[in-house]
């Protein structure tokens, strides 16, 4: 505690600070003055709680909120969170508040981060790559830092389970507004989230990769024994919504996704395989029917033998697969797949075609040993999702068989999130393009996280 006079002296210099940004919004009454308002706060927040900041910087980077809520635009919100994060995140390393550690898990993605790196040095379109090497994928590569050394309490871990059920439910609600009322609509029927503005959610398929994620979280939620009726509503309400807005996209990752994730919790929880196979493949077939994928403007039933949309598919796979070949060690460069498309494709129609594929992007613009270390991250977070599954989830007493012996249901949760997010991933990415965007990434700190706490509880005990 500060002392009493301290404390006095910090109350009146704050006071003092907001009379005069009062004074000053009279005169200038622009959104700019609010935001220096609460420049003092958001720093001594992001100081003493820096994980809350990092936390801001994830839900306005991944899910766009600010273009989800355009009145936000203007105040560049992503941009000071980036700036207050990695400030935070320095200030609080030197003064050694923040316990560091590394892992396997790390070097092997670092390993990643470096081939990533010198593909953009050796891309041929090397503005590009150098625009979305340091434009996106540099700030996720330190999240994925940050989120591993600060994730350190079960109640960090809630407001992170939390916070990805907000933002879900927000973008949900919004992309089913825009359906309702015809807005930002793609080939007639497919939503989207600010198109007219120039937002990555202008695409459907990327909107459902945004949607996709929290649907982990949301099942996790409402199907954890120990969470109260209230949270249990709150995953319900996100899930419901989340699948809506997918069906909403007409995207068929998103639905393989969706069905994916949902097929994971209830692998878990029926024993009857056989039946339940073959529920989700018929609950897949209601979904596509429900989405009107047959009629979609590309890739519907219109389109005579394999579609327009799917041999589009094709070619840009077959185009990614000539430049892993041609580039085994360092691929063609981040975001350097359409500007060779022309050049390895065996079929061309007069425009360049994204690769519409998390596994064929990464084998393009990484190429063969990029590829490899990837999939061995996503072998990583599988292990360690399906350790801590066993290690968090609810035990019997060995001496009352009636009773359970005491368990975190939040630390199970986001162990569930973590494998069934990583499934939908995984299925999805046949038509999405995920290889360099946040989930992945999300999901190998939550892993690595929770592993840290695993071996931290596992050190107590002995």
């Amino acid at each position: 505690m500060l002392p009493i006079n301290q404390r006095r002296t910090q109350i009146i210099l704050a006071g003092s600070f907001l009379l005069l940004i009062a004074l000053v919004w009279v005169k200038v009454p622009s959104p700019l003055i609010a935001a220096i308002a609460l420049l003092p706060a958001c720093l001594a927040a992001g100081l003493q709680m820096p994980f809350l900041l990092c936390l801001a910087f994830i839900a306005f980077s991944f899910f766009r909120l600010h273009e989800v809520f355009p009145a936000l635009y203007p105040l560049h919100i992503p941009q000071l969170l980036a700036l207050g994060t990695l400030g935070s995140l320095a200030v609080n390393m030197l003064t050694k508040r923040i316990n560091m550690f590394w892992s396997r898990e790390l070097s092997v993605f670092c390993f990643f981060l470096v081939l990533v790196i010198i593909g953009c040095l050796l891309a041929t379109n090397r503005s590009a790559a150098m625009s979305s090497l340091t434009g996106t994928y540099i700030k996720i590569a330190a999240m994925v830092f940050a989120i591993s050394w600060l994730l350190r309490h079960s109640r960090q871990f809630f407001w992170l389970l939390l916070t990805m059920i907000v933002c879900g439910i927000s973008v949900a609600i919004v992309a089913l507004r825009n359906k309702h009322m015809g807005l930002e609509l793609v080939e007639g029927t497919r939503v989207t989230i600010g198109r007219s503005i120039g937002s990555m959610l202008g695409d459907p398929n990327d909107l459902s990769l945004v949607l996709l994620f929290p649907a982990s979280f949301a099942l996790a939620m409402l199907l954890t024994p120990g969470f109260g009726k209230l949270w249990k509503l709150l995953g319900m309400i996100c899930f419901v919504l989340v699948a809506c807005a997918v069906i909403a996209t007409q995207s068929r990752g998103g639905l393989l996704g969706i069905c994916a994730v949902s097929g994971i919790y209830a692998w878990h929880r029926v024993e009857n395989k056989v039946l339940l196979i073959s529920l989700g493949g018929a609950a897949l077939m209601v979904l596509f029917v429900l989405a009107g994928i047959t009629d979609r403007a590309s890739g519907g039933a219109h389109e005579e033998g394999i579609d327009e949309s799917a041999m589009g598919r094709v070619y840009a796979w077959q185009a990614a697969i000539g430049m892993a070949l041609h580039h085994p060690l360092t691929g063609v460069g981040l975001n350097n797949f359409i500007s060779n498309y022309f050049d390895y494709s065996p079929h061309w129609d007069g425009k360049n075609h994204a690769v519409h594929s998390t596994w064929f992007g990464v084998l393009a613009e990484t190429g063969l040993l990029g590829f490899t270390v990837f999939i061995a991250i996503i072998i990583a977070v599988a292990r360690i999702s399906s350790r801590c599954l066993k290690s968090f989830a609810p035990k019997t007493d060995i001496t009352d068989s009636k009773k359970t012996a005491p368990y975190d249901p939040v630390l199970f949760a986001c162990a569930q999130s973590v494998q069934a997010g990583l499934a939908g991933f995984c299925v999805s990415g046949t038509f999405l393009t995920m290889g360099f965007t946040w989930p992945l990434y999300i999901m190998l700190a939550l892993a690595v996280a929770l592993s840290q706490y695993q071996n931290r509880q596992a050190s107590r005990h002995t």
